[in-house]
């Protein structure tokens, strides 16, 4: 770049220049220590240190094609003076765009009109605009109506509108050697409630950890439990006691909650897996901890389709300009979006015939939530004017301000350019001007003057003041679901197995004539029922509780057993009462003799069979040394 020094000297040095009629300015070189000259053309102006794009293929300016083209140019400067021009354009707002006034003329505006009327007075010509039928650039597939047939067909001697340069359109129109401006189209899109890398519980971290910190949950306690008894069976050490791996996979789980163990091992190859599994996670949760926060208060905003992969791979609709540098670089096989061709054929692409971009925005992604790709001056005045109009509606909210966003990075790029007929040599009056219009910065200048220098509606609102949303709790809550669902069923499956387990004891007990009647007819009431009771009765115990630790009646002593219940207490309380008057022992009296329970064999030994209250089937010895034993263990 060059400095302020630099830029003076080349200006006191063009203020002596010769004019157009002299011979072209010259440096002196010095080319040995004899003191000799020669006489050399200038260097080109650097291409980085410019907003040009300079073409490696354009012939290389001498002084001999100069002093050629001299004469011609001559000619052509008188040629054009007072010679009335057709320029052709596109409604491309801002950069091009007309009105018509009350008489009918047609006028241009925008910022390829600006520079039309720069050379209008440099070159002293007049011009009439005119605008294809259809409002398209056009390529080889959709010729008809469009500008480049105009332009083909020598209708007009210009085309002044910002042109992207698309391979198709080569061989139909001459572009201008001057590049304009690299154009870039950008998506504009529903700003989203929250950013694309996440918010909530799981911001902190990316899915891939997650995955991880689920498989290393699911897998450490089956490892620590295989460990434990590899170790024990290749030591042979009997003093510790494997750990079940129920227990292994408990601790897990409460590590993972910063909860404390019962489980204390003796072998320090088991404490280090235990504190190895600590540390990973005093780890992890220290991460998890501080993401969190850091996420909550200063996470960076983020939008979720930033660049053509993304409205590719997550099948996003789309809309932009109908006959469009995206839509033909979309339809051309040889062009950069060409990968989206398929979408169009699904109808996730739209292409609007609407210029106006307010009704495309208000349309297409404030009502159906659609991505609308436009050129950049395009979208910046676009959301300029939605902006202040919002403004007028809230004054001070910031999301009712910019309810749109834009991404950063270009859906497409492409150099843009003017157009002439093949053969015109209005090109070589016009491009070095357009030249130095680019290299000085004034095109670009145009393309933002109406705008603040402030970025208008960026992707981070910078707002520090954060209340949390029901979205950032969501995964509590579906957290909370999740396991009174599963308590659910999981109760609901105990429910189903005691159910089955009590029918098929119900029915053992049969095939044996145990519990039911003289003529066939079971006693015993349902397990269902008896515990309906148990509840109805204030005995306060509940189907299948636990009875350790609680007075329960014990069966009564076998002595009474063949006096049909002289002691009295005992054996009533091991009764209850039937529809048909009877009682029977022990809760249910199995069949046989209505005073006492059933008598049985089993294996080898006498036995008296009683239903105890909670269903189950009680043994009761009937030999004497066997009963005596029975006796102490319940009343001593």
């Amino acid at each position: 770049m060059a400095t302020g020094i630099e830029l003076l000297v080349a200006a006191a040095l063009c203020v002596a220049c010769p004019p157009l009629n002299d011979s072209p300015p010259t440096n002196l070189i010095q080319l040995g220590e004899n003191g000799t000259y020669s006489p050399v053309t200038e260097l080109p102006i650097d291409v980085e240190d410019s907003d040009a794009v300079f073409d490696p293929d354009a012939p290389v300016e001498t002084l001999e094609t100069i002093n050629r083209k001299k004469p011609k140019l001559r000619e052509m400067l008188d040629w054009i003076g007072g010679k009335h021009l057709r320029i052709a354009t596109l409604e491309d707002y801002p950069l091009s765009y007309t009105e018509v006034l009350e008489n009918g003329t047609r006028v241009g505006h925008g910022v390829s009109f600006q520079i039309i009327d720069f050379l209008k007075k440099k070159f002293n010509f007049t011009y009439e605009v005119v605008v294809p039928q259809d409002n398209i650039i056009g390529s080889p597939n959709d010729f008809d109506r469009s500008l480049i047939e105009m332009i083909n067909s020598s209708t007009v001697d210009l085309a002044a509108a910002f042109i992207p340069s698309l391979s198709d359109q080569r061989s139909f129109v001459y572009y201008s050697t001057t590049t304009l401006d690299e154009g870039e189209w950008i998506m504009v899109m529903q700003r989203p409630r929250e950013s694309a890398s996440g918010s909530g519980l799981l911001a902190p971290f990316e899915f891939w950890v997650w995955i991880l910190i689920l498989v290393s949950l699911l897998a450490v306690g089956p490892i620590i439990y295989l460990l434990i008894i590899l170790r024990n069976r290749l030591t042979g050490d009997g003093q510790e006691t494997p750990y079940s791996l129920g227990h292994c996979a408990w601790f897990v789980y409460g590590a993972l909650m910063k909860q404390g163990s019962t489980l204390s091992p003796i072998a320090d190859s088991t404490r280090l897996l235990f504190a190895t599994w600590w540390i990973f996670i005093t780890i992890l949760t220290s991460f998890y901890t501080a993401n969190l926060t850091a996420f909550l208060t200063l996470s960076k905003f983020t939008l979720p389709y930033n660049t053509v992969n993304d409205i590719l791979t997550k099948n996003k609709h789309f809309v932009s300009m109908r006959g469009g540098g995206v839509e033909y670089a979309i339809r051309t096989t040889n062009e950069s979006l060409s990968m989206l061709n398929r979408m169009i054929q699904n109808n996730y692409a739209v292409f609007s015939d609407e210029t106006n971009d307010t009704y495309n925005l208000q349309n297409y992604v404030e009502k159906n939530g659609y991505v609308f790709v436009r050129d950049r001056p395009a979208i910046n005045i676009m959301l300029y004017r939605d902006y202040l109009y919002r403004k007028t509606v809230s004054f001070s909210d910031e999301k009712v301000h910019c309810p749109f966003a834009m991404a950063k990075e270009p859906f497409l790029k492409k150099k843009r350019t003017f157009a002439y007929p093949i053969g015109s040599n209005l090109s070589q009056l016009f491009d070095p001007e357009l030249l130095h219009l680019v290299e000085s910065g004034i095109v670009k200048h145009l393309s933002k003057r109406n705008l603040p220098s402030a970025e208008i509606c960026p992707q981070d609102l910078g707002g520090t003041e954060r209340q949390l949303r029901n979205g950032d709790l969501m995964m509590t809550y579906y957290i909370m679901l999740a396991g009174f669902a599963t308590a659910l069923a999981v109760f609901s499956t105990e429910l189903v197995f005691r159910y089955v387990n009590s029918r098929q004891e119900a029915n053992k007990w049969a095939r044996h004539g145990i519990g039911r009647t003289p003529n066939g007819q079971s006693v015993a009431p349902s397990r269902w029922l008896r515990g309906w009771r148990r509840l109805n009765s204030g005995h306060g115990q509940l189907l299948g509780a636990n009875t350790h630790g609680q007075n329960v009646t014990p069966p009564p002593p076998y002595q009474s057993i063949f006096n049909g219940g002289s002691h009295g207490a005992p054996l009533n309380r091991w009764r209850r009462p039937l529809a048909n008057g009877n009682a029977l022992g022990n809760g249910v009296l199995l069949g046989g003799d209505s005073e006492g329970g059933v008598r049985r064999l089993i294996n080898g030994r006498d036995y008296m069979v009683f239903r105890n209250p909670n269903g189950q089937s009680q043994l009761v010895p009937v030999r004497s040394p066997s009963a005596a034993l029975f006796q102490y263990s319940y009343t001593e």
